[in-house]
């Protein structure tokens, strides 16, 4: 047998092994995402139903689902539609997002190129003398071929952990532009609440200058006494004062949505409009489904598979390199007889390495990402554990407030009737002043209240649906093969 064949037989030899794909990474699956295997719920505990429910929000029929990628639309407001819009188009965070994805599938795409073998093409031109000797002209050409081939899976494990952690990043963007479309939502209706509380504060001063002109005017006829004048004149500066200062909170208001839109607060503002709508029917679904529709949990999942490939190539360190190298160029003195025959060059031949002692370095870095895997998992666990406590939150926080606010409105009803009756006590000499304003204060707060747990019904709703993934499931995330493509030149492209 000539050396050549052996070559070729270990070549060969080597190359099936390479194709045939060892891999040293624990075989994989998704793990159980409950602790100790708990089983899920079958459903919700704070789920609204009839017997306990007092108010007037119910989940939606189970055949209805949130809208894909347009969930707010479910409010039915045409001005928080017109904003998400802008907001999806130029929300910086999201942007900043986007470009760390397409980060992570040029690293995926990075990896995968360590799998083919590498080209170079070089060329030289020396022009030398040594001592006591003719000027020499050296003219070389030669085109080298490298290549690695991935025998213990290093790489195919390297790529399997990028494309994993690029699946976790467009996780991450999907995640963190539910939090920013909620963020609007919960703003907007934040900021109507306080168009809704300007409007009571407007309405309850034309009454307070009413009353005052009232009791100045039976002050100078000698009806009443100054007293109650007084009384009137510190109800209506109290009112004033507050209806400014409600300006302030819904200045912020404003403000925070033009960031969250990409706009500068200077150039921006929302007409003004009450708050008026009441929290919508929100399809819930079932528990076993909430682990496929939140982005948070789809991330961490990844997570934990990323840290799977990594202990395969932790654990492929332990065996050694081969290379596969080839030369095959031209030398000469003059560039007129470079490409002769008898002037090629060429070289052929693979190499092996192998450590030999690294001080517990390859030992260490299993352990490494063993824990980082366990880590990982532990994570995940506690992402989906905090899952169920948001979704549980949302759907008690919806249902109390439209309980509350069923009571509150009867509250105001009461006091409104308060008002009136305490009037008349004090138009027919029973009550003085006073009474009548002590009732005008209960009736404002308790509108107040009203507002308040309207504005709280409403960003529940944001809360409950941003809790249960916004719409979004697990099949809208892009499979290892597609993070692994490298990005096209408009995604590439330098913004300005």
């Amino acid at each position: 047998m000539t050396p050549f064949s052996t070559k070729a037989r270990l070549s060969l030899c080597l190359l099936l092994c390479a194709t045939a794909g060892c891999s040293f990474a624990p075989r994989y699956s998704v793990p159980n995402p409950t602790v100790n295997q708990e089983p899920l719920p079958a459903s919700y505990k704070e789920k609204p139903s009839k017997s306990k429910d007092g108010g007037n929000w119910r989940v939606a029929n189970p055949s209805d689902s949130l809208k894909r990628g347009a969930w707010w639309t479910i409010y039915n407001d045409p001005e928080l539609n017109r904003l998400e819009d802008q907001l999806n188009v130029n929300n910086q965070n999201i942007k900043q997002s986007y470009e760390n994805f397409l980060q992570a599938r040029a690293l995926a795409s990075e990896t995968a190129a360590q799998l083919y073998p590498t080209l170079t093409l070089n060329g030289s031109y020396t022009r030398s003398r040594a001592a006591q000797a003719l000027p020499a002209t050296s003219i070389m050409t030669a085109l080298d071929v490298s290549w690695e081939p991935d025998i213990w899976g290093k790489v195919r494990n390297a790529l399997k952990a990028a494309e994993y952690n690029a699946q976790l990043s467009a996780a991450d963007l999907e995640n963190l532009r539910l939090s920013e479309q909620a963020s609007l939502a919960q703003i907007f209706f934040q900021l109507r609440g306080q168009d809704l509380l300007q409007r009571l504060y407007n309405e309850t001063i034309i009454q307070d200058k009413k009353a005052l002109e009232y009791n100045k005017a039976q002050f100078e006829t000698g009806i009443t006494d100054q007293i109650s004048v007084v009384e009137a004149t510190n109800t209506l500066q109290n009112a004033q004062a507050t209806a400014v200062n409600i300006g302030v909170a819904r200045a912020q208001f404003e403000h925070a949505i033009a960031v969250l839109l990409g706009k500068v607060a200077s150039n921006f503002s929302i007409p003004v409009k009450a708050l008026d709508r009441t929290p919508p029917a929100v399809p819930v679904g079932l528990p076993s489904e909430l682990v496929e529709r939140r982005p948070d949990v789809a991330a961490a999942e990844r997570a934990i598979a990323a840290a799977n490939a990594q202990i395969g190539m932790a654990y492929a360190a332990y065996f050694p390199a081969v290379t596969f190298g080839a030369d095959r160029g031209f030398q000469s003195n003059k560039f007129s007889r470079l490409l002769d025959t008898h002037n090629s060059i060429w070289s052929v031949g693979p190499s092996v390495s192998e450590t030999i002692y690294d001080a517990g370095l390859r030992s260490a870095t299993v352990k490494q990402y063993i824990a980082t895997y366990n880590a990982a998992l532990a994570g995940y666990r506690q992402t989906v554990l905090t899952a169920f406590q948001q979704v549980e939150d949302g759907l008690a926080q919806t249902r109390i407030y439209s309980k509350q606010l069923v009571l509150q409105k009867q509250a105001a009803e009461s006091a409104q009737t308060f008002v009136k009756l305490e009037m008349a006590r004090y138009q027919t000499g029973i009550d003085p002043y006073l009474d009548v304003v002590t009732a005008q204060n209960t009736l404002l707060a308790d509108q107040q209240a009203v507002i308040n747990v309207q504005v709280l019904g409403m960003t529940s709703s944001v809360q409950l649906i941003k809790a249960l993934g916004g719409g979004w499931d697990r099949s809208q995330l892009p499979t290892p093969h597609q993070v692994g493509k490298p990005a096209t030149k408009a995604e590439s492209t330098i913004q300005q």
